[in-house]
């Protein structure tokens, strides 16, 4: 699939997701919201992101999580490189460091001990487009899928994709190097998918 028929079906996959009533939205995220729940352990280390544009916002699962003990991680962006580095959630609502920007996404970026996402238990992943054998369409930037091929060979998180049932496709173009995701939530409950060999 060429970068414009990429581009072309981010597209449409967004329009999806933003055509989403606020009532229906509202109700799918708390819904998907309480399916995320289920991966909160104590003291457990888990990745989550800053929401951009219509992306599932995870406010209810945040303020569980940090109430059951668990310890969340944001992606920090190092300029020149790909591969993500998470750094610890401030709950108290400090100010960005500095704001990550590329086209029209402002990611903030928090300071603090950086991890590896290796280090993570559960991996919370944001995407665009999800298909049934988990392979995920993302922003374009390429930030997650090398972040998920630097995990080859190494203890993993379990990576869950969040979104909208809406985001869901029967299957999305994906090349040999790219990985698939465990699991998806949305507000119709979580799909866990087998183990992927490279197509």
């Amino acid at each position: 699939m060429s970068a414009q028929d990429k581009a072309g079906l981010r597209r449409s996959l967004r329009r999806a997701r933003q055509s989403l009533g606020k009532n229906e939205r509202a109700r799918a995220e708390l819904a998907a919201n309480r399916f995320l729940k289920r991966h909160i352990r104590r003291n457990g280390r888990i990745g989550i992101y800053w929401p951009i544009g219509s992306e599932l916002r995870l406010n209810g699962f945040i303020q569980t999580a940090l109430t059951r003990g668990a310890k969340l991680y944001l992606p920090y962006i190092e300029p020149h490189s790909l591969r993500l580095w998470f750094t610890p959630y401030q709950a108290d609502g400090r100010k960005a460091e500095r704001r990550h920007s590329r086209g029209s996404l402002a990611i903030p970026q928090f300071s603090g001990s950086k991890i590896r996402a290796h280090r993570l238990n559960v991996l919370l992943v944001p995407l665009v487009g999800i298909d049934r054998q988990g392979y995920r369409l993302g922003q374009g930037g390429g930030y997650y899928d090398v972040t998920l091929a630097a995990l080859k060979g190494r203890l993993k998180p379990h990576t869950v994709g969040a979104g909208f049932a809406c985001q869901l496709c029967g299957s999305l173009p994906h090349e040999a190097h790219d990985i698939a995701l465990d699991a998806f939530v949305s507000e119709a409950g979580i799909m866990r998918f087998s183990a992927q060999t490279p197509a």
